[in-house]
């Protein structure tokens, strides 16, 4: 699979100087939790599960969490399960080799072992467990349930822990709990794919809910521990890992409390299309998840939980390294290799200074192999309109 491959030839070579690099279930760690772009989450009950990931995958959904858990109520774990084993069953008899990352978000530990067991052979589709209300203390029975299935199964899986615990949220518990936490992850390094944050959860601690005009940064409570959560799991020093950005709630359209908003768009009419694009982002609500993909990668977040389809384009062509981005990490790392030092950036508007900025230059073109380089002619607005 590849982002973007869903698009024809011809316009792939007009919008990316360097093409999207494909990956599978087998690639790298480091690839894959780079590649997770928009992960869509879909709940379990849904009797055309099989028939909704391909149609998903088409559209260019390249991760995709089944979910037992939150999106679905107490009473249908039951049907959820047996229909999730036979959903992937089905799958698993067919063509597999354009189906995304598949991963099931379940409550409890022992689902994990119980339905790998059900699985049988299907289980050879999943990359892995998303794994909810993740703490220090809960932890530990997740993971050592994940490593049994590995086992058990023959295959490599992967760990997405969500942190969405009120102890998380209250500030006299953060500090223990992150560092428990990543004390633990770092005994299971290799199992953890990606740290994910369940930013409802943490709002539902406190009775609060972000509006359509507002980002989970403008929350000061969300903001303070997305803030720390990366500064104990997100380094780049090598301990860290990837942190994805929180979902975005909205897909419909409805009433702005603030109007000037509706003008506050990344598009001008002479963008190459647009005006059309902009009033399209209107109409699908997806000004406000804009600004805060942006305020995610400003903040050392890649990719989203995405809860409706609508929201993916948005994503991945928001993860597509720009052409000054690409120009910039190269000349960082070339100066970096010839002992460091500081220059000016091609693009002239900018200070380069090799050893401070190679983490960040590092980081740049390994998004650039998965997402692609856009061609210097090419902006956000024409990778978006490509896959609206």
């Amino acid at each position: 699979m590849r982002h973007f491959g869903h698009l024809a030839d011809d316009v792939r070579d007009r919008l990316f100087l360097e093409q999207p690099g494909g990956f599978d279930r087998d690639s790298e760690s480091g690839v894959l939790s780079t590649a997770l772009g928009a992960t869509l989450y879909c709940p379990a009950t849904r009797e055309t599960l099989g028939a909704d990931v391909r149609k998903q995958a088409a559209r260019g959904v390249v991760s995709m969490v089944l979910c037992l858990e939150d999106a679905i109520s107490d009473r249908e774990v039951p049907a959820a399960e047996a229909n999730l084993v036979a959903r992937l069953g089905e799958l698993h008899t067919s063509d597999t080799q354009d189906l995304p990352l598949l991963f099931i978000r379940v409550r409890t530990a022992g689902q994990i072992t119980d339905l790998t067991r059900r699985l049988g052979p299907a289980v050879g589709l999943l990359s892995g467990f998303v794994l909810p209300k993740f703490t220090e203390e809960s932890g530990n029975d997740f993971l050592e349930a994940l490593a049994a299935a590995e086992e058990s199964s023959g295959h490599r899986l992967f760990a997405m822990p969500v942190l969405e615990s009120p102890e998380l949220a209250h500030l006299e518990t953060r500090r223990e709990q992150l560092f428990g936490i990543s004390r633990l992850l770092a005994k299971h390094r290799e199992r953890i794919l990606a740290v994910r944050l369940g930013v409802t959860d943490l709002c539902s601690a406190y009775g609060l809910r972000r509006s359509p005009d507002l980002t989970a940064y403008d929350v000061a409570l969300v903001a303070a521990v997305i803030g720390d959560v990366v500064n104990v799991l997100g380094r780049a020093d090598g301990s860290g890992f990837t942190v994805t950005g929180p979902v975005w709630e909205y897909f419909p359209v409805q009433e702005r409390m603030f109007k000037p908003q509706l003008r506050r768009t990344p598009f001008t009419a002479t963008d190459p299309p647009g005006e059309a694009v902009r009033q399209r982002i209107i109409e699908h609500d997806l000004d406000g998840l804009i600004r805060e993909i942006e305020l995610d990668r400003a903040n050392g977040l890649l990719g989203k939980t995405c809860i409706h389809p609508s929201h993916v384009p948005a994503v991945h062509a928001l993860s597509v390294v720009t052409h000054e981005e690409f120009s910039d990490a190269r000349d960082i790392l070339d100066q970096e290799r010839g002992g460091g030092g500081v220059l000016r950036s091609a693009y002239t508007n900018k200070m380069n200074e090799a050893k401070p900025h190679r983490a960040w230059a590092e980081r740049v073109l390994l998004r650039a192999e998965v997402f692609g380089v856009a061609r210097e002619d090419v902006s956000f607005a024409e990778l978006l309109a490509a896959c609206l």
